[in-house]
């Protein structure tokens, strides 16, 4: 394949990765992380002020009008620096749901916020028996006069501890695991009856669970028609998935230069261990996965935009199983090249590690996006 940046998205890919690079070293990285919001919220801003939290936003709103592979280029190298900011939920997955979903009113009023990084989204859609069904959803929304009420809860809501609005799934008709009556809500955290359990997640980040106890919201928060969000929430999670790909491919290439780094530094019986041809092999199957992962993002990439259809699914499915294996194999190896060091908290290679496991498993682990894509190919 002949890929080639136009000279747009260079420039977009340099200023991320310049600023990364120079304002997100290993150490400011780890007081961020212990930090009550858990990422870097002076980050968070420049983000904004550079235009990259706007990339996949209509110009109409404030955004850069970018594409898929603009958004690829943007996560990549949050993903290389470890970066624990909200891209994904917030910017990817949070502002397109508004942005499909949204009326005009409500586009106009939030979207310009998500683009300056002045407002925080974070998506709400999982529940403790959900297990990556985005249909299975047990919170129920009942209309009032005026609104609605809703209850429920939903686990491992990522950035939802620091968000300034909640995406909310609920059920406004039908049985718990029904394809339709699906509906999506704006939720102010801090209204009446939102309970938050907030706690780490493997790979330091921080993520909460959400109890809904007869929380009233106006007619306005409702996204959408009422029992229509299914489509918009599997479509927009697609391109949070190419999106996240991207991010992966980020972090495996950082472990790879580590991983090979220490290959030339670490000397055993008086030479480096680069020498050995055994561990010479387990360096080029290490870049293997990398590459067939990064090929897959790559795709996965060019098709998040494109109309909804089984083909894209297929793809963005595919990309996810390859991206899922390669990452847990460079982790494991990356760690086992460097022995125990690799394990170490304050080793940056073992965040890299905990990172691409916790990839692994977010929006869909191997086994689910295999069985998709079997199910896809039976369609064909």
């Amino acid at each position: 394949m002949d890929f080639k940046l136009t000279e747009e998205q260079q420039m977009l890919q340099d200023t991320a990765a310049r600023l990364v690079r120079e304002t997100y070293g290993f150490e400011q990285r780890e007081e961020h992380r212990q930090s009550a919001r858990g990422f870097s919220y002076a980050f968070w801003q420049q983000l904004g002020e550079l235009g990259l939290t706007s990339v996949p936003f209509d110009p109409a709103y404030g955004g850069f009008g970018g594409n898929g592979v603009d958004v690829m280029l943007v996560a990549l190298e949050l993903g290389r620096g470890l970066c624990l900011e909200p891209f994904l939920y917030s910017v990817v997955f949070g502002g397109g749901l508004v942005d499909q979903l949204g009326s005009q009113a409500q586009k106009s009023e939030l979207l310009p916020q998500v683009a300056a990084a002045s407002l925080q989204l974070a998506v709400a859609l999982e529940e403790p028996q959900s297990h990556y069904q985005l249909h299975d959803v047990q919170t129920r929304a009942e209309a009032v006069p005026g609104g609605w009420t809703l209850d429920g809860r939903k686990a491992v809501v990522v950035g939802g501890h620091s968000a300034n609005l909640l995406l909310v799934s609920a059920r406004t008709r039908g049985e718990s695991r029904d394809k339709t009556g699906i509906s999506l809500f704006l939720v102010d955290p801090k209204s009446p009856g939102v309970s938050l359990r907030e706690y780490a997640t493997l790979d330091g980040r921080k993520a909460c669970d959400v109890l809904l106890e007869q929380v009233y919201v106006s007619a306005g928060a409702l996204l959408g028609e009422p029992g229509a969000a299914l489509p918009a929430l599997r479509y927009q999670q697609g391109r949070t998935i190419a999106a996240q790909c991207a991010e992966a491919v980020g972090s495996m290439n950082a472990a790879c230069d580590l991983t090979l780094d220490y290959l030339k530094t670490r000397k055993q019986f008086g030479q480096p261990i680069g020498k050995f041809q055994v561990l010479q092999h387990r360096m080029v199957d290490m870049h293997i996965e990398l590459d067939q992962a990064t090929s897959m993002a790559i795709l996965a990439a060019c098709l998040a935009d494109a109309p909804d259809s089984d083909e894209r699914s297929r793809v963005l499915a595919a990309a996810k199983f390859i991206v899922c294996r390669a990452a847990r194999y460079i982790a494991d190896q990356g760690i086992q090249l460097h022995g125990g060091i690799g394990l170490t908290w304050e080793y940056v290679l073992s965040h890299h590690a905990k990172h691409l496991l916790m990839i692994a498993r977010q929006l869909g682990d191997d086994d689910h996006h295999l069985q998709a894509y079997s199910e896809l190919m039976a369609v064909v």
